[in-house]
C-alpha cells in the first residue's frame, strides 16, 4: 500500500488535492472541476498501472464470508468497516484496468449530459435557474433596492439598531424577488454601508448584516439553490428508497412505504419558506439584541417619515389592524358557516372507485416484517382489516359511468349544498375592501366620498350573489349582474389608489410585493410548477423595470400598466368561463369571452415587447442578457464538470467506499450530522454549486435512504450550504462586500463581523434539527 493508505483513499487524496489545485489557480470554476477530474484520473491510473495503489477488498471465496452471508446478513450491507476481520485480498483500484473505466467514463458522461443537461427529465426544471437569474438580475438593475433601503431605513430607523433591522428586512425581500446573493450584497454594500458607518455603526454590525442577509436568497424561495438541490434530491430520494425497499424484501418503494416516493421542487419551496423566515428573524433578533447592550455601536437614527401626512395611534390601529382583520376573520367564519364557499356545479360522469386499504398486505413474510418495523403493528392490522372488508364486498370497486338519473342526483345535491357567496367573488370584495381601508388609514383628512361609494359596491355585490346569482347562472349573466356594483366598488378602488400612491412604502413596495406574490402563490398554492412560474416573474421584472425607467425619465408608464391590467382580465376570463371553442356547440358568451381573453393577451405581449424595447433603447436589456446568459452557462458548464469529477471518483471505486463507510453506522442520526459537519467544512474552501454537484451524489444515496423525510434533509442541506457564503476565506459575500466597502472597513472587521451570523446559522440548524415540524408543517397543510 501506497504510504500505508487504501488506494481507494489514496484515490480520493489525489481528487481532492487536483480540485483544490485547480480552484486555487484562479481558472474558471467551471472548467476548473473538470480539468481536476481529467488530471486526477491521468494521475490514478499511472499509479495504479505502477502497482502503487493497491485496494483490500473482502475476500467474497472466504468461509468467514460465507459463513456471514449464510447467517442472514445480506450482501450488500457487508463492508470492512463493519466487520473488520473479514479475509481480505489485494486487488487494483482499476480491477478490470484503466482503459475500460476510461472507456465507460466517456460512454457514462455523455448519457449524463444528455439525460441531465440536455434532453433529461429534469431539463425544464432546470430551466426555471435561467428564468430566476434573469428575474433576479432585472429586479437588482431596475434600481429596487435602492427604494427599498431608503424607505425602510425610514421605517426602522428610529429604533434601536433600526439600520442594521431594515437591510435584514431589505435582503429578505430582495431575497423573494431576485434571489442573486452577489448582486444583493454588492447593492446594499455600496448603499446602506456607508450610510450605516455616517451614522455611528460599528464596521463589524454593519458589514455582518449586510453580508448575512444578502444570503437569505439561498433558502427563501424562490431559491436558485432549492432549484438545483431539488433536481438531485428527487432522483436520489427515488432511487434510495427503492433500493432500501428490496433491501427489505420488498418489491418497490411504494408497497413498502406505502406511498409514492417523490419530492418535487414546488414541495421544495413550501418547506423552505417558513425556514427561511425564521432565519430573517434570527437576524433581525440579533441586530436589536445588540444594539440595546451597545447603543452606541448601534444607535438609532431618525430618517424621515414615509408619510405624506401624521397619523394617530387609534386611526392606526383602526384602518390597519381592525377592518382588515374583521374583513379576513368574518370572511373565515363565513366560510366555516358554508355562507362563503364554492358554487361550482362540475360533477364527475363516473363513479367514485374503491378506496383501496392503507399498506399493501399482499406481501412475503420479508416484507412484512419489515414493513411492520416501519409502520408498526398497530397500521399493519388496520391495514389487513381493511383489505378483508374489500375482499368480503368482492374487490375494490371500479369506477363506472353513471346514469342519467344519478348523474342529475348528483347534480341536484352539489347545488343544494352550494354557498350563497361564491369564494372568487369573497376574494375579490375582502380585496378591494381591503384595499379601500388602507386607502382610508394612509390618509385620513382625505374626503371619504369615493371610498364610501365603493363601500356600497362591495355591499350591492354581496346581495347580488346572494338573492340573484346561483349556482347554475352562467358567467355571462353574473358580469352583466355584477356590472354596475363593480363599477362602484372600482370606483372607490381608483380614488384608493392615488391616496395610497401618495405613501412611500405603499409605493415602493406594493409592485414587487405583487411579483412575488404571483411567482410565490403560484407555486406554493401548487396551481404551477417553478419554471411556468419563473417565465412569469421574469416577464413581471422586465415590466417592473420597465415602468421603473418610463418614470425616471418622467415618461408615461401607462402602456405598462395597461399591459398589467390585461394580464388580470387574461386570468379572470380563463378561471371564469369555459374557453374550448374548438368543441360543439359553443355558446355565445363563451366566444364573447375568448374574443376578449384574446384580445387581452395579445396586448399583454405588446406590453412586454413594449417594455424590452423601453429596457434595449435604454441600455439595460443587453447587459441583464448578458449577465444572465453567464450565470446560466457556468452554472451548467459546473454541472458538466462536476459529473466527469463524480465519475472518475465513481470509476476507481471512490463513491462505493465513502457510502460504506456512512453505512458501517448504526445509527442514521448520526450519519446524517456526520454529513452535515463535511458539508460545513467544505463550505469553508468550497462554493455551494460545487458541494451540490460534487458531494451530495456522493452521500445523497446514504441520506436520502433512511427514514429521515426528504423534505427536512434537502431544507437541512440548504441552510448549510447557505453558511458557505458567510465562512472565510472562500465565502463568497466576503469578497463581494469587501470589493465595495470603504477603505476604512477592513477584511478584519469583515471577518470579525460574520462570525456572529454563522453561529446564528448554526442555530438555525439546530432548531430545525430539533423541531422539524417547521419545515414540514407548509407542505403539510398545502396538498399537491
Amino acid at each position: 500500500m501506497f504510504f500505508g493508505l487504501d488506494g481507494v483513499e489514496v484515490g480520493l487524496i489525489i481528487v481532492f488535492i487536483c480540485l483544490f489545485g485547480g480552484i486555487l489557480s484562479g481558472f474558471p470554476v467551471a472548467f476548473a472541476i473538470g480539468g481536476a477530474g481529467i488530471i486526477s484520473f491521468g494521475i490514478i491510473a499511472a499509479m495504479d498501472s505502477a502497482g502503487l495503489l493497491i485496494h483490500a477488498a473482502i475476500d467474497t471465496g472466504s468461509q468467514a464470508y460465507r459463513d456471514l452471508v449464510n447467517s442472514g446478513v445480506k450482501a450488500d450491507t457487508i463492508s470492512l468497516f463493519r466487520y473488520p476481520d473479514l479475509p481480505r485480498i489485494a486487488e487494483p483500484v482499476f480491477p478490470s484496468g484503466w482503459e475500460v473505466a476510461l472507456d465507460r467514463n466517456v460512454s457514462f458522461i455523455v448519457n449524463r449530459m444528455n439525460e441531465r443537461v440536455l434532453a433529461g427529465q429534469s431539463i425544464e426544471t432546470l430551466l426555471a435557474v435561467l428564468m430566476f437569474v434573469l428575474m433576479g438580475i432585472t429586479l437588482e438593475r431596475s434600481k429596487i433596492a435602492d427604494d427599498l433601503l431608503t424607505t425602510m431605513a425610514k421605517v426602522f430607523g428610529p429604533l434601536p439598531g433600526g439600520l442594521a433591522v431594515s437591510v435584514v428586512v431589505v435582503g429578505a425581500f430582495l431575497a423573494a424577488s431576485t434571489g442573486i446573493v452577489g448582486a444583493t450584497v454588492v447593492t446594499m454594500g455600496l448603499l446602506a454601508l456607508p450610510t450605516m458607518l455616517r451614522n455611528g455603526y460599528s464596521p463589524e454590525i454593519a458589514t455582518g448584516v449586510i453580508a448575512a442577509s444578502g444570503t437569505l436568497g439561498q433558502i427563501i424561495p424562490p431559491s436558485i439553490v432549492i432549484v438545483l438541490l431539488g433536481t438531485l434530491a428527487g432522483d436520489l430520494y427515488s432511487a434510495a428508497q427503492e433500493a432500501r425497499a428490496q433491501t427489505a424484501g420488498c418489491t418497490d418503494a411504494l408497497t413498502f412505504l406505502g406511498e409514492p416516493a417523490v419530492v418535487s421542487v414546488g414541495t421544495l419551496f413550501q418547506a423552505a419558506l417558513l425556514p427561511g423566515i425564521m432565519l430573517a428573524l434570527l437576524y433581525a433578533l440579533y441586530a436589536f439584541g445588540y444594539a440595546l447592550l451597545n447603543p452606541e455601536k448601534a444607535p438609532a437614527v431618525e430618517m424621515g417619515s414615509t408619510n405624506s401626512e401624521p397619523i394617530t395611534r387609534n386611526e392606526a390601529f383602526t384602518w390597519f389592524l381592525g377592518a382588515p382583520a374583521l374583513l379576513i376573520v368574518g370572511t373565515i367564519l363565513l366560510g366555516n358557516l358554508n355562507v362563503v364557499g364554492s358554487q361550482s356545479t362540475t360533477i364527475s360522469s363516473f363513479s367514485d372507485i374503491g378506496q383501496a386499504a392503507s399498506l399493501r398486505t399482499n406481501v412475503g413474510e420479508e416484507c412484512k416484517a419489515s414493513m411492520i418495523d416501519l409502520h408498526g403493528q398497530d397500521a399493519w392490522d388496520l391495514a389487513v382489516e381493511e383489505q378483508k372488508v374489500i375482499d368480503d364486498a368482492g374487490g375494490l370497486a371500479q369506477s363506472e359511468k353513471l346514469s342519467i338519473e344519478a348523474l342529475q342526483e348528483r347534480l341536484d345535491a352539489k347545488i343544494g349544498g352550494a354557498a350563497p357567496i361564491g369564494t372568487g367573488i369573497a376574494i375579490l370584495i375582502v380585496l378591494m375592501g381591503l384595499f379601500m381601508t388602507t386607502a382610508r388609514g394612509v390618509s385620513p383628512s382625505s374626503g371619504t366620498r369615493p371610498l364610501i361609494i365603493g363601500g356600497i359596491g362591495l355591499v350591492l355585490m354581496v346581495l347580488v350573489d346572494i338573492l340573484l346569482v346561483g349556482p347554475t347562472t352562467s358567467a355571462g349573466v353574473t358580469c352583466v349582474l355584477m356590472a354596475i356594483p363593480f363599477a362602484l366598488a372600482m370606483y372607490g378602488v381608483v380614488y384608493a389608489t392615488k391616496l395610497c400612491a401618495a405613501n412611500e412604502l405603499i409605493r415602493v413596495v406594493f409592485p414587487p410585493l405583487m411579483l412575488i406574490v404571483a411567482v410565490l402563490g403560484s407555486i406554493l398554492g401548487g396551481i404551477t410548477n417553478p419554471t411556468p412560474a419563473a417565465a412569469l416573474g421574469a416577464g413581471g421584472a422586465i415590466m417592473l423595470a420597465a415602468y421603473r425607467k418610463l418614470k425616471d425619465e418622467d415618461r408615461s408608464p401607462k402602456v405598462i400598466i395597461w399591459s398589467t391590467l390585461a394580464i388580470i382580465v387574461c386570468i379572470l376570463v380563463g378561471v371564469n368561463f369555459d374557453l374550448r371553442i374548438n368543441q360543439e356547440g359553443v355558446s355565445f358568451e363563451s366566444w364573447f369571452a375568448f374574443f376578449v381573453a384574446y384580445g387581452a393577451y395579445l396586448y399583454a405581449v405588446f406590453g412586454l415587447l413594449f417594455s424590452c424595447w423601453i429596457l434595449y433603447t435604454s441600455g439595460v436589456l443587453t447587459p441583464v442578457v448578458r449577465e444572465t446568459a453567464k450565470v446560466t452557462s457556468m452554472v451548467f458548464t459546473i454541472l458538466i464538470g462536476s459529473q466527469l469529477l463524480n465519475l472518475v471518483v465513481i470509476s476507481f471505486g471512490g463513491e462505493h467506499y465513502i457510502q460504506q463507510f456512512l453505512k458501517s453506522f448504526d445509527n442514521e442520526f448520526t450519519v446524517f450530522l456526520l454529513v452535515m459537519l463535511v458539508l460545513f467544512v467544505l463550505g469553508f474552501v468550497l462554493d455551494f454549486l460545487e458541494i451540490i454537484y460534487i458531494v451530495v451524489p456522493i452521500v445523497g444515496p446514504v441520506i436520502y435512504g433512511g427514514s429521515f423525510d426528504p423534505k427536512w434533509v434537502t431544507i437541512m442541506i440548504a441552510v448549510n450550504l447557505q453558511t458557505s457564503f458567510l465562512t472565510p476565506p472562500f465565502g463568497f459575500a466576503l469578497f463581494y462586500l469587501r470589493g465595495v466597502a470603504p477603505a476604512s472597513v477592513t477584511t478584519a472587521h469583515i471577518y470579525r463581523g460574520i462570525i456572529p451570523f454563522v453561529l446564528i446559522q448554526v442555530l438555525g440548524l439546530a432548531v430545525l434539527w430539533t423541531f422539524p415540524g417547521i419545515v414540514t408543517i407548509v407542505p403539510d397543510l398545502i396538498p399537491n
